[in-house]
């Protein structure tokens, strides 16, 4: 069996999620490119201001939408909104 760093399969659970629920608006690679971040000035998740956000604060527009964003609180566990946000905490530059 091959053996995965923990940290890897958590990005991988995040970047599933991602995948699935945020590329549509923020990009395949998060990187706002598509029609969506173009319309509504999305900002790259690797960029500074995404990622001087807390923890708390990306979880709070997960869970509750921010602007045109949806809120997902309803639509995804506690566990999968950490997920998230440890993902979105990979595309530092």
């Amino acid at each position: 069996a091959l053996m995965v760093p923990a940290m890897s399969l958590a990005a991988d659970k995040g970047a599933e999620l991602f995948a699935g629920k945020c590329a549509m608006c923020h990009g395949k690679n998060a990187d706002a490119t598509g029609p969506m971040a173009k319309k509504f000035g999305l900002k790259p998740f690797s960029s500074a201001e995404v990622q001087k956000l807390t923890d708390a604060e990306l979880t709070t527009i997960i869970e509750k939408g921010k602007d045109k964003m949806p809120a997902y609180g309803s639509k995804l566990s506690a566990d999968e909104v950490k997920e998230a946000v440890k993902y979105i905490r990979t595309l530092k530059k």
